[in-house]
């Protein structure tokens, strides 16, 4: 039997929100956002590899019902799986490889119902981010970010940028580098008159520099950007974790968040522990968030 074990009161506020799914003259519609790094479906994971629960993995996401997904950890085999799978949302993503097919994907999704596209591209974490397959810094692997600029059919063709990415695992100067590129290109978008929401995996905690530099003041003075989960749950506690290692467990800090840009107010936010009998789709838990574009 499936265990949909987040909050219960976000999972009444999450359905109160979708049954208010269209805007109004002085209120925009909510976006349903989840990031959710899916683990690679080539690791050899035993009883939890990808064969045992990739239904599980669309199961989840089904549920919570996203207008906006950012995938981490997704190969060509799995992105066509999401793709086969979930009909109902647009894709948007490469290999970081190569630019192409080859190498993790950092995948958007996004509703077809709810929004049409409008522009993408993709630019590498590093030094030389138009060069697909570059790393700098202490970087192990190529890193990469996607994003995709969507017109909202629910808001009077309003647009947003959503962005997604996944910061290296092992390189702590490459992570706040990272971190500094990604706020730079959000900004741009931001100058530019549009919300900006920005998922992934960040292999980092709030309490570091990475952090700090995305949700921190700019150099400029532009505002940082809010982490959605900690504007819902303003006090930190010490079962937080957005990864499990399969495990179940919840103690430690969230590595994977949802950010936006001010222009947003957050409604809910949570931690998706979605698992059939002690099965769960990731060795990550999902982050999700409801959120409204203020007026």
């Amino acid at each position: 039997m499936l265990a949909v074990a987040c909050a219960w009161i976000f999972c009444s506020a999450a359905v109160g929100v979708a049954q208010d799914s269209s805007a109004t003259a002085d209120r925009a519609a909510p976006v349903k956002v989840m990031s959710f790094n899916i683990r690679y479906g080539a690791a050899n994971d035993g009883e939890n590899r990808w064969a045992k629960r990739s239904y599980l993995v669309a199961e989840t996401i089904t549920l919570f019902g996203p207008d906006l997904l950012g995938g981490q950890e997704v190969l060509k085999f799995q992105a066509q799986f999401l793709k086969q799978l979930l009909p109902e949302f647009g894709f948007h993503g490469v290999g970081r490889e190569d630019g192409t097919e080859k190498g993790e994907f950092v995948p958007l999704l996004y509703r077809k119902s709810r929004f049409d596209l409008v522009d993408a591209g993709h630019f590498w974490l590093s030094e030389t981010p138009e060069v697909a397959g570059s790393k700098s810094w202490d970087s192990s692997l190529p890193r990469m970010a996607s994003w995709v600029k969507l017109s909202d059919k629910q808001d009077a063709g309003k647009q947003l940028v959503f962005i997604n990415t996944h910061f290296d695992h092992r390189g702590k100067q490459a992570r706040l580098e990272s971190a500094k590129l990604i706020r730079e290109r959000a900004d741009q978008f931001v100058a530019d008159g549009l919300p900006v929401i920005i998922a992934g995996d960040f292999n980092t905690t709030e309490d570091l520099t990475p952090y700090e530099a995305l949700t921190g003041a700019g150099a400029d003075g532009a505002d940082g950007f809010v982490d959605s989960y900690r504007a819902a749950h303003p006090v930190r506690q010490s079962d937080e974790a957005s990864s499990s290692r399969w495990t179940g467990h919840r103690d430690g800090s969230r590595i994977d968040w949802v950010l936006h840009s001010p222009d947003f107010v957050t409604l809910q936010s949570s931690i998706n522990y979605t698992n059939e009998e002690g099965r769960y789709p990731s060795d990550h838990y999902p982050v999700q968030a409801v959120l409204r574009l203020n007026r």
